[in-house]
């Protein structure tokens, strides 16, 4: 059983993975954020240079993550991600860093989660690209220095005020905030979704979706995907706005996403 459950939770992952945007034209929404990175990235690329240390921060659900791969892709450009409390240790840090080639991208999520003494070895990484590490224990021990290669670190957070004032000037590319999103972003989202998911989905039904998606893609998305559900169970070959709402009351989500 334990296989079984860990088999439709990849499913799951893989289908989320599926729908997540694979150009800027493909990102709906967030507009003013777009028109930031994209000036950055053309500069960056103009100057032969990894785009500088950047920083998004919101509410779960928003796009944060595959902001960090649209950038990746748009720099054709290898990324590498862990989140805050998968570093433990300065060793688990030094790691990650040794490994990283020239402009590849470090992208770190759950960001407020990362422990001081992280954050301390993190500060020299990012601004002279070099590595502090301390050799033993006592009047014995020593500090060695590794350079880096040049890369760039992107890092979210939902809980902004839990990063320290020092980490948050590292970020040099600039510091944003992702917002919630306008009820016909999420229709055209989830419009989009189910496109790719191959579902036919009428005005109504995306209307009631997005109006209890609390205004959140990802939510939006998992909605979509269960009045899929429901719709194949009930051998319909599109979702419907009546549909829509029998799903949507079977799950006890009311017109406001609670």
């Amino acid at each position: 059983m334990a296989i079984t459950d860990t088999k439709f939770r990849e499913d799951d992952r893989s289908l989320d993975q599926t729908l997540r945007p694979k150009s800027w034209d493909e990102y709906i929404g967030q507009e003013l954020i777009k028109k930031n990175l994209k000036i950055l990235i053309q500069a960056a690329q103009e100057r032969g240079e990894p785009i500088e240390h950047l920083l998004f921060y919101g509410p779960p659900g928003l796009g944060k993550t595959t902001l960090a791969h649209l950038i990746s892709r748009e720099l054709n450009a290898q990324v590498k991600v862990t989140s805050g409390p998968a570093i433990e240790k300065v060793g688990d840090l030094a790691s990650i860093l040794t490994n990283l080639s020239a402009g590849d991208i470090l992208f770190i999520d759950e960001a407020h989660r990362l422990n001081k003494l992280i954050e301390e070895i993190l500060y020299p990484a990012l601004e002279s690209r070099s590595l502090d590490i301390i050799i033993g224990k006592g009047p014995s021990a020593r500090t060695i220095q590794l350079e880096l290669p040049p890369f760039t670190l992107i890092a979210a957070t939902t809980r902004i005020a839990l990063l320290s004032s020092p980490l948050r000037s590292r970020f040099s590319g600039g510091t944003y905030r992702l917002d919630f999103y306008t009820e016909d972003e999420i229709k055209r989202i989830i419009a989009r979704s189910a496109k790719i998911l191959g579902i036919n989905i009428d005005e109504g039904a995306m209307s009631e979706i997005a109006k209890r998606s609390r205004f959140t893609p990802r939510v939006a998305n998992r909605l979509l995907k269960r009045c899929r559900d429901f719709a194949q169970v009930e051998k319909s070959n599109s979702i419907t706005g009546d549909l829509a709402l029998k799903t949507l009351d079977l799950l006890e989500i009311d017109p406001v996403g609670l």
